[in-house]
């Protein structure tokens, strides 16, 4: 199998023992599953299941971030208690995930179930002499790290963009430069808060997610993935904060997901320009909404349109009708194992399809199971009102913080 690796900018052989351990960022609950999240998490699931049927064992960890500004922000605004706005839309984005025919996360961590790893990570990498305290908080100094930007190649004027777009916040007095980041900051008034050696506070962005690869996967994992807007600052600066910390690599191979874009724009919640899975299960079988996706190349942007479904729909159709064989197995086999190429492979089940072969094969190596009957109308148990109900939820009083 050949993968394209972001750290080395090219398709490379992806080279892995029998257990392939892997590390994907998860979501942020304080909102549904849109296509942007199902889009990449559907794409690491196909390669996992490649890899199973080439034998492996794969262990792939997906992480929680239940506590950070954006959840805290809208906890706030809707009045309840984060962890159970993180609750009801984990349970959310869990349902939308099974429906979607996802193998189950080997490991589903909570960002606040590492709060104890988090602080023995941070004293890490202060020992060797990588951060510092300022402010009241735990910075990285990335002047002290001379491989800074090998993950993502970027300039300083593109790194400095990005931090200010995407929650770097340049502009901290409490920096000596302007790049550096938060590992630790002091709690706001009303805001969860731990104890340190440094004081009271919460966790930067980035150093749950190595902390918590650390804890589930060990000091070098085989794959790190996420969506292409997180290779700066987020994958970046945990490639920095991890090895200065353990002194080994702290991955092998980076995978990233292109974005998926409506209005012109990248979807994302921010902008409010969403496609939520759970609205398109109101109306489609979820193996159409996944036929959707794999349709389009993992590292491709691709452009949502009211054609898509409907299109999803018919070629699901013609794979049912099809039936039970082998048709186009080998061709998809040979597909994904070329920089997991999910066109060609939809083309070649297409083309099986059409010939009067059975498909059904090949078209589980894409998460689709045409044995499960003819399409059906998958309610979910959470329709477009749902998302205004997150607000009945009652802050709860026995949660510490």
């Amino acid at each position: 199998m050949k993968l394209y690796d972001t750290a080395r900018a090219a398709v490379v052989p992806f080279e892995v023992g029998d257990v392939v351990t892997m590390y994907t960022c998860g979501i942020t609950p304080y909102d549904a599953t849109h296509l942007g999240h199902a889009a990449t998490y559907v794409g690491y699931d196909v390669l996992q299941r490649r890899l199973r049927d080439l034998g492996h064992e794969t262990r792939c960890v997906r992480n929680v971030t239940d506590v950070d500004d954006d959840m805290l922000r809208k906890a706030r605004e809707l009045d309840v208690h984060y962890l159970d706005l993180a609750a009801a839309e984990t349970a959310r984005f869990d349902d939308d995930m099974d429906a979607l025919g996802m193998i189950p996360s080997w490991s589903e961590p909570r960002a606040t179930s590492a709060i104890a790893e988090i602080r023995s990570f941070i004293g890490m990498v202060l020992e060797n002499g990588h951060a510092y305290q300022s402010g009241g908080g735990v910075y990285f100094d990335i002047n002290s790290w001379d491989r800074f930007g090998e993950l993502s190649g970027y300039d300083r004027d593109t790194m400095l963009r990005l931090a200010a777009e995407r929650g770097g916040n340049p502009d901290d007095p409490s920096k000596r430069d302007p790049l550096d980041f938060v590992l630790w900051q002091p709690s706001a008034e009303g805001e969860p808060a731990w104890e340190t050696l440094w004081g009271p506070g919460r966790p930067g962005w980035h150093i749950e997610c190595s902390a918590l690869a650390l804890r589930e996967l060990g000091t070098t994992i085989d794959l790190h993935g996420g969506g292409s807007d997180l290779i700066f600052p987020h994958h970046e600066c945990e490639a920095a904060q991890s090895e200065a910390a353990t002194g080994k690599p702290f991955v092998r191979h980076w995978m990233h997901q292109a974005m998926v874009h409506k209005d012109g724009k990248k979807m994302s919640k921010s902008l409010g320009n969403l496609v939520f899975v759970s609205d398109l299960r109101e109306t489609y079988d979820t193996r159409a909404i996944r036929l959707g996706i794999v349709a389009n190349h993992y590292r491709t942007p691709w452009d949502w349109s009211d054609e898509i479904m409907p299109a999803a729909a018919a070629r699901l159709e013609r794979w049912l009708d099809a039936g039970v064989g082998s048709g186009g197995l080998a061709e998809v086999r040979a597909a994904l194992d070329d920089d997991l190429d999910t066109p060609a492979a939809v083309a070649a089940i297409d083309a099986a399809a059409a010939w009067g072969d059975g498909v059904s094969e090949a078209g589980l190596l894409l998460g689709i199971d045409v044995e499960a009957g003819p399409p059906t109308l998958n309610r979910s148990a959470y329709g477009p009102n749902a998302r205004a109900g997150i607000a009945s939820v009652r802050r709860a009083k026995d949660v510490p913080t």
